[in-house]
């Protein structure tokens, strides 16, 4: 009976202390992981399985690094939609909420430098960081922006150079631009003017004005056309990939979604491979990093596609030493 009674004792005490024990660990922290993408609805890019694949490829890159989502973190998306006059809205709702770290493309980040100076903000994709002003230097961002680079500028020559061996320059190259791409379209002026070629600046503020520029781009009687992407002109692809093929300009893009969606030809780094990479950015800050001390990542490949199926619409014949250096030629 007394041993009975004692082993009652004991387990309770010890279940006592068990319960005491769990009341006393922390519990884990669910991190909240601010994403601001430029295309589809935030219903669509939100939760652990999501339509847009620069996001999934996001979530995929921390499920490698050990993250479950729910578990150690969910995300707080937002897109603008194509519309970039969204951004510092969008940019207000994550920093008032506040998450612990924000990943965004490109066209997000000045509305997001603006907004907050002390959320780590890893960035899948500047044109030029430095530039624009985004980090004080690749090695040292200094700040509270980090991630990845596109260096767009360091290609605007090359994407011109290979439109030429394609469609020889006799008239004018019309260039599609936003306000985004400033500094892109003045590097494409230089580049340009040491090859003796002339440019037509079509610059875009509003999507509505796409089938207008095209309309100049026949009238001025261009010989092709370099499109500059962006938030706005990202969502237009396969509109602007249409309306290159019917005005018979050979285009020259700078991402392979373009091509995906009927364009020529692209020549730049892959976005999707950047946005899996920035979750090695998000984990080294949710364990301590600053951003500050972080480098900038450059792109160490850069792919030429290129689309026959467009090239023959356009009745062009792809010169052989074009197509043995593509890295993708889709049929």
């Amino acid at each position: 009976m007394r041993q009975h009674l004692r082993r009652r004792m004991i387990g309770g005490a010890g279940l006592w202390l068990a319960c005491r024990h769990a009341h006393s660990q922390p519990s884990r922290k669910v991190y909240r992981i601010g994403v601001v993408a430029g295309q589809l609805t935030a219903a669509e890019v939100t939760g652990p399985q999501t339509q847009s694949p620069s996001v999934n490829a996001l979530l995929r890159g921390l499920r490698e690094l050990g993250y479950v989502y729910g578990r150690d973190f969910v995300t707080e998306a937002r897109s603008s939609e194509g519309k970039s006059e969204r951004f510092p809205g969008l940019a207000a709702e994550l920093v008032a909420l506040p998450v612990d770290v924000i990943v965004a493309l490109g066209p997000a980040l000045p509305a997001l430098k603006q907004a907050t100076s002390t959320i780590p903000i890893v960035m899948t994709g500047a044109g030029d960081p430095v530039g624009q002003g985004l980090v004080q230097s690749l090695a040292r961002p200094g700040g509270n922006i980090t991630g990845l680079s596109l260096q767009s500028v360091d290609t605007v020559g090359k994407r011109l150079e290979l439109l030429g061996e394609l469609a020889r320059p006799v008239g004018a190259i019309a260039v599609l631009w936003d306000r985004y791409n400033l500094l892109l379209w003045q590097t494409a002026q230089a580049a340009a003017r040491a090859r003796g070629w002339k440019l037509l600046s079509l610059e875009i503020r509003d999507a509505s004005e796409i089938e207008g520029a095209f309309a100049a781009a026949q009238a001025a009687r261009a010989s092709s056309m370099l499109v500059f992407n962006s938030g706005l002109f990202d969502r237009q692809a396969a509109r602007i990939a249409a309306l290159a093929a019917k005005g018979r300009l050979p285009a020259m893009y700078g991402l392979r979604l373009y091509v995906e969606a009927g364009g020529l030809m692209s020549f730049g780094p892959d976005l999707v491979e950047n946005w899996r990479r920035a979750a090695t950015f998000v984990d080294k800050i949710l364990k301590g990093a600053k951003p500050a001390d972080l480098p900038v990542e450059q792109p160490t490949k850069f792919d030429l596609l290129i689309n026959l199926k467009a090239a023959k619409a356009l009745g062009l014949t792809i010169p052989p030493s074009l197509l043995l250096r593509a890295d993708e030629v889709i049929q």
